[in-house]
């Protein structure tokens, strides 16, 4: 791990901590004296395009004046904000400045409007971004594209012969395979709606707060899936996970008003989000399951992220198909 930060960090003799969490890279916090930097190695994907793309929004968002603050590469000698490591069976490393801040609790509902605020800003400041290169993540409801392994006949097949492992969860594969058939008449349908750029992840692990105010969110994070989309998605992504949470109506309130103090989103968009909600679930179900198949996780992190997702949808199902939200945001 030395030679790898010194590659960004040439004089570098400190301590490295290994950051906790995360699915799909490989975080360690950077400390020398009084300086500090985050060390991010890519583990499930080699595609340097895709870090190009992440880099170039981030270095444009760098240029405007954001409130609240985001990763901003920083590059080897070269000039270039990658490396590739050889010794690590050609992943990609990279290193951002260090930002200082909490990481809220997702059960505190205090932080929500100052979200709600952080995310407006940010659709609007990514809807003047022009990173110049050609995003490598298609939009969320290209779902074949984005999942070559989860055809509709093989996430059928996972209710009706499942594998080793989910025989005990055919009530909430159906629920999910349900979900999947059902998204599905509705995804040509979002194509018409407004695009831009969007984070694609928001979320209460991609974001930072105050130490001195837990309700002021300082920074958001974690830009790797950041592409061209539905801009009401980013809206939808957030509102998604925010669902059995035991304030959820308020922190939903909160949300909503810290976001449209910046955004206002249209008529057909705002009618759109319960479809959008229920494709961010399908959507993550879909990545765990590639992820299962492809032989990345165990399947007791399948099992994990089934009973989860499943009793989501079934809240939405709940409260008449997402008429509570769509209510909430009226």
């Amino acid at each position: 791990m030395n030679t790898i930060v010194s590659r960004f960090w040439p004089e570098w003799n400190g301590t490295l901590t290994k950051r906790s969490g995360g699915w799909n890279n490989t975080t360690y916090f950077v400390e020398q004296d009084d300086r500090r930097a985050v060390l991010r190695i890519y583990d499930t994907h080699k595609d340097q395009e895709k870090i190009r793309f992440e880099h170039a929004v981030l270095q444009q968002l760098a240029l405007q004046d954001l409130p609240f603050m985001i990763p901003v590469p920083v590059p080897v000698v070269t000039g270039d904000t990658l490396v590739r490591l050889e010794e690590r069976e050609g992943k990609f490393a990279c290193m951002f400045r260090y930002i200082a801040g909490d990481s809220p609790a997702e059960q505190d509902p205090g932080f929500y409007e100052s979200f709600g605020d952080a995310a407006g800003s940010l659709t609007a400041a990514l809807a003047d971004v022009d990173p110049g290169l050609p995003a490598v993540y298609r939009p969320y409801y290209e779902l074949s594209t984005n999942y070559p392994l989860c055809s509709r006949e093989a996430v059928a097949g996972l209710y009706s012969n499942p594998p080793e492992g989910l025989e005990g969860l055919l009530p909430e594969l159906k629920v999910l395979v349900e979900a999947y058939e059902g998204i599905a008449g509705s995804l040509e349908q979002l194509e018409r709606l407004p695009h831009q750029l969007v984070h694609g992840d928001l979320n209460a692990s991609n974001l930072l707060v105050s130490a001195q105010d837990g309700a002021k969110v300082t920074a958001l994070l974690d830009f790797e899936f950041c592409t061209r989309d539905v801009r009401a998605m980013e809206a939808a992504v957030i509102l998604s996970g925010m669902l059995c949470h035991a304030e959820e109506e308020r922190i939903i309130r909160d949300f909503w008003r810290g976001y449209s103090r910046t955004i206002t989103l249209s008529t057909e968009e705002i009618a759109a989000i319960p479809v959008l909600i229920l494709l961010r679930k399908v959507d993550v179900f879909l990545h765990f399951l590639t992820r299962y198949l492809e032989g990345t996780d165990e399947v007791n992190v399948l099992q994990e992220q089934i009973v989860l997702l499943a009793a989501d949808i079934v809240q939405m199902s709940g409260e008449a198909g997402g008429e509570r939200q769509g209510g909430v945001l009226r």
